[in-house]
């Protein structure tokens, strides 16, 4: 193994970096702030999909005990190291290392359009929660990226071509009737939209087509063109992406 293959970035690493990235754009703490306001004054809550951690440790700070799951045992090293007070477990959505009704609260932040099954997994929410527990579902639908562009239709392919390597690309939509379904009470959906206008959005508008260009939506030609009106756009200041994030809470019933 040669000195530069030793020092590329692993996938994990740039999805940390992805998260903290996401983690700071405008108005993220206060949404995230907003969702364990709705987790209510539950003692005990399991933040699934926990990434690098910091929602478990905010959690803690709020005097909650909180414990973080996730599926990647690297993510888990960088949320350990990171936040070596707070507890962290192996495992994913559909199976939860808990015992039944040992929750007050369960928070899950962008990660049901990962979930090829989100009913499985509203099913093992509803086990691992106390009745009266509350359950928080934050997320972005992928068809609803909003972005000003010259060329509106190829930005319509790129949005709709990029949503579709997601397993569940509009399940945020569904998070209320996907709640009703499994059997949950007082269901509400809140909608909170981010507007991106600085060049730090500009690496998320270029992933986004470049993630569009392998599937074979568009050319090489066409992404580089349009990832370069982008940048003349961050350039002048004239770059615009709206982002709307979903936001559902509902109470368990026994």
């Amino acid at each position: 193994m040669n000195k530069e293959t030793e020092q590329a970035p692993r996938p994990t690493d740039d999805l940390v970096a992805r998260l903290d990235a996401a983690d700071r754009l405008p108005g993220a703490a206060e949404l995230r702030s907003l969702s364990y306001d709705l987790l209510g004054a539950g003692r005990t809550v399991v933040d699934v999909g926990c990434g690098a951690g910091r929602a478990v440790a905010e959690l803690a700070h709020r005097g909650t005990r909180a414990v973080g799951v996730d599926p990647s045992e690297r993510m888990l090293a960088v949320a350990r190291a990171r936040w070596p007070q707070s507890g962290f477990r192996l495992a994913g959505a559909y199976e939860l290392p808990l015992a039944a009704s040992s929750m007050d609260g369960y928070r899950a932040d962008k990660v049901f359009h990962e979930l090829a099954e989100p009913e499985r997994a509203l099913a093992e929410a509803r086990r691992v929660l106390v009745p009266g527990g509350r359950i928080v579902l934050v997320g972005q639908d992928w068809d609803t990226f909003v972005i000003d562009s010259d060329d509106a239709a190829l930005t319509r392919r790129i949005v709709h071509a990029r949503a579709d390597l997601i397993a569940g690309p509009r399940t945020a939509r569904r998070y209320r009737n996907l709640l009703l379904d499994a059997g949950f009470g007082e269901v509400t959906v809140e909608v909170h939209t981010a507007v991106l206008t600085g060049p730090a959005t500009l690496p998320l508008l270029s992933g986004l087509a470049e993630g569009a260009r392998s599937t074979g939506a568009l050319t090489s030609e066409q992404t580089a063109s349009w990832i370069a009106e982008q940048r003349e756009r961050a350039e002048s200041d004239r770059l615009f992406l709206a982002l709307p994030m979903f936001m559902a809470a509902a109470t368990a019933v026994a």
